[in-house]
C-alpha cells in the first residue's frame, strides 16, 4: 500500500495493526479485540483526513500509483470490449486507447487517455500524454460511433497533451481543434468524465461533450500547478499555491459552471476500493446515457453548444463612437 505525504498518520496506524496481526499468528494470542479498536481508528482517521482535502492533496490523489486507469475501467464494467488501433494516418498512439464495448448490453464506444500501471508500461504510453495521432485516433472512432449510432464515452486522464517538437510538427494544437469542433457537431450522445488528471488541451481533446462530470478526487485546469509554479515563482516549490490559486477541484469546476456535477468515489479515493469505484462509474455512464438517448440529435447539439459558449465571463466594451452618441 503507498501512502501519501498527507496519510502519514494511517501509514502509523497500518503498521501497528500489521505487527498487531503478526503477534496473533506467532504467538497464538487472541488480538481480535485490538485489532477491531485499531481498524475503527483507522476508518476514524481516514475521514478526518479525508473530510477537507486541499486542491494539493487532490492533485496527489489524481496521480496515486495505485489509482484505476481507463482501461480498468473499461475491463470491470464491460463484459465484452475490443481495443482498435491507429488514426489511419501516422501511427497507433499508446497514450489513448479506444473501443466498442458492451455496457450491459448497450453498445459503446470507449476513448480515454491510459498512463500505465508500473514504469515500463508507463514509459510505453508515454506518461498519458498523447501525441497528434491519439487525437485523430479518438476522432476516428468518434465517428465510427456516430455512423453506427453508439454513444461515446470519454475518460479524460493526463497531465496534459505531449509537449515535444515532433508533435508540434504533426499538428498538435490542430488535432486538438478538429477534436473539438467535430465533438461539437456528433450526433451521438457524449458522456465525458474525469477521473485523474485533466490538463490543459491534452483534457478537452476529448472532453467536449453533453455530460461533463469529474471524479471525486480529480482535477480539471489549463494548467499543472508545477508548471503555474515554475512560471510565476520561476520554481515548483509553490506548487500547493499555485494549486489553490488555480481552483482545479471538481468542487470549483462545479462551481463555475463548467462540469454538470461529482461522482463520489470510495473513502480514501477510487484506488482504495477499485472495484466499488468501477460500479458506481458505470452505474453513473449508464444514467447518463439513458437521459440524453432520450434527445434528438439535434436538441443534444443545441445543448451542447450553448453549454459551451456560456462557460466563462465577459463584458462588451463600447466603442468611442457609441459612448459619444449615447452621451447626446
Amino acid at each position: 500500500m503507498v501512502f501519501l505525504d498527507f496519510e502519514k498518520p494511517l501509514e502509523v496506524l497500518y503498521e501497528q495493526l500489521e505487527k498487531i496481526q503478526q503477534v496473533g499468528e506467532q504467538g497464538e494470542v487472541d488480538v481480535s479485540a485490538t485489532i477491531k479498536e485499531l481498524e475503527n481508528k483507522i476508518k476514524q482517521t481516514r475521514k478526518e483526513l479525508y473530510n477537507d482535502l486541499s486542491g494539493w492533496q487532490r492533485v496527489q490523489l489524481s496521480r496515486h500509483p495505485e489509482r484505476p486507469y481507463t482501461l480498468y475501467y473499461i475491463e470491470q464494467m464491460c463484459r465484452k470490449f475490443v481495443e482498435l488501433h491507429g488514426d489511419r494516418y501516422f501511427a497507433d498512439d499508446k497514450a489513448i486507447v479506444g473501443g466498442i464495448g458492451s455496457l450491459d448490453g448497450q453498445s459503446v464506444v470507449f476513448v480515454g487517455h491510459q498512463k500505465g500501471v508500473n514504469t515500463k508500461m508507463r514509459q510505453y504510453r508515454n506518461f498519458g500524454m498523447a501525441n497528434p495521432e491519439g487525437y485523430r485516433k479518438a476522432l476516428r472512432l468518434m465517428k465510427l460511433a456516430e455512423r453506427f449510432n453508439f454513444p461515446v464515452v470519454c475518460l479524460v486522464d493526463t497531465p496534459g497533451a505531449f509537449p515535444g517538437i515532433e508533435a508540434e510538427e504533426r499538428g498538435q494544437a490542430e488535432a486538438i481543434a478538429r477534436n473539438m469542433f467535430e465533438m461539437a457537431q456528433l450526433r451521438v450522445p457524449i458522456v465525458v468524465t474525469v477521473i485523474g488528471e485533466g490538463a490543459s488541451g491534452g483534457a478537452i481533446g476529448i472532453g467536449l461533450g453533453d455530460s461533463v462530470y469529474m471524479m471525486e478526487n480529480t482535477w480539471y485546469s489549463v494548467i499543472s500547478p508545477e508548471s503555474c509554479s515554475s512560471i510565476l515563482w520561476r520554481s515548483w516549490d509553490y506548487k500547493e499555491q499555485a494549486a489553490e490559486q488555480l481552483k482545479l477541484t471538481a468542487e470549483h469546476m462545479t462551481d463555475f459552471g463548467i462540469v454538470d456535477g461529482i461522482i463520489k468515489e470510495p473513502l480514501g479515493g477510487a484506488h482504495t476500493a477499485p472495484d466499488e469505484a468501477a460500479k458506481i462509474l458505470k452505474r453513473h455512464l449508464k444514467k447518463e446515457i439513458a437521459e440524453l438517448q432520450k434527445m434528438t440529435p439535434e436538441e443534444r447539439i443545441e445543448r451542447r453548444l450553448e453549454k459551451f459558449g456560456s462557460i466563462g465571463q465577459y463584458d462588451v466594451l463600447e466603442s468611442e463612437a457609441e459612448a459619444t452618441a449615447k452621451a447626446k
